[in-house]
């Protein structure tokens, strides 16, 4: 364990700093202050308090981090799930955060990473470009056919477009 000495940082002090970079869940503070080799009674109390000042919410967490990622790089709920699960969010905060993606946005979410693949595999043969396509989209989490139904609605999207 860990005594604070003068000029030491306390576990508290540790913890807004870590906070200031960007939010943070419950388990990844914890990780991060077991690391500076507070002692758990003193990691505990700092993450209760925390929590009572409302700087350390898994909920808000959660949410926050389904709307920035499906914004930011759209992948599917089962691959945000997953990350989540990674963070140490718990089950009831994951499905509530992710209530907030619906099938038509993941559709959407879906069409939108399939023509950007294209557009990014545009000088390959049409089978390979369409392999390479559905292995991104699969790698973002979209099962086969939600990867095959964006990868068709996008090709008839560049298709029309380039008709016009």
């Amino acid at each position: 364990m860990k005594q604070q000495t003068p000029g030491s940082l306390s576990p508290m002090e540790y913890a807004l700093k870590y906070l200031a970079l960007k939010d943070r869940s419950v388990a990844e503070m914890q990780t991060y202050l077991d690391g500076k080799e507070f002692g758990e009674a003193d990691v505990d109390a700092t993450v209760a308090r925390l929590q009572e000042l409302g700087l350390l919410n898994d909920a808000r967490y959660a949410q926050r981090f389904v709307e920035t990622r499906t914004a930011s790089k759209p992948i599917s709920r089962r691959h945000l799930r997953e990350q989540l699960k990674g963070h140490g969010i718990g089950d009831a905060d994951i499905e509530a955060a992710l209530e907030s993606v619906n099938d038509e946005d993941e559709a959407e979410s879906a069409r939108t990473v399939a023509c950007k693949f294209l557009r990014q595999f545009r000088e390959l043969a049409p089978e390979k470009r369409r392999e390479r396509v559905l292995s991104r989209l699969i790698a973002r989490g979209f099962s086969y056919d939600d990867a095959r139904k964006a990868y068709e609605a996008a090709l008839s999207e560049e298709e029309e477009w380039s008709e016009s």
